[in-house]
């Protein structure tokens, strides 16, 4: 114990002190211990979540492309970011990617595009006018 003038009072007092700080010590260091395994393990379930939503999110992604019928989802998914993330923007601007699309079909010359055109003589009259042979018929 300490008295007024500073001093320490008997040994067993001084051993007390010492012995209490030292379980002082080993408890707070169990406690230290403690607390760095709850946050290693919080740490390796945030870990553990973030991966599961990751997954999730890639199938759902991959669900939602088999759903509007993609004929490669790799090359689709490759491709869904250009289109923020929308599938239906995707499909649009891509149908080639996708079962059952009509393909764009623009010609720069006007024409229509090779084997479009179901009636051939209409064809050839056409090639004719434009080649500018007269119809002999």
């Amino acid at each position: 114990m300490v008295g007024s003038s500073g001093e320490v009072g008997a040994g067993a007092d001084y051993e007390a002190l010492l012995a209490e700080r030292d379980a002082k010590i080993v408890e707070l260091e169990g406690a230290i211990a403690e607390a760095a395994k709850s946050a290693e393990a919080a740490e390796a379930l945030r870990a553990e979540i973030d991966e599961l939503r990751r997954q999730g999110e890639e199938q759902r992604v991959e669900f939602e492309l088999r759903m509007a019928g993609a004929r490669n989802t790799k090359a689709a998914r490759a491709l869904l970011d250009e289109h923020g993330g929308d599938v239906s923007k995707l499909r649009e601007a891509e149908p080639w990617l996708f079962e059952g699309a009509v393909p764009r079909q623009g010609g720069k010359t006007g024409l229509p595009n090779v084997g479009v055109a179901s009636d051939e003589g209409k064809t050839m009259k056409r090639w004719r006018e434009i080649a500018g042979i007269a119809d002999e018929e």
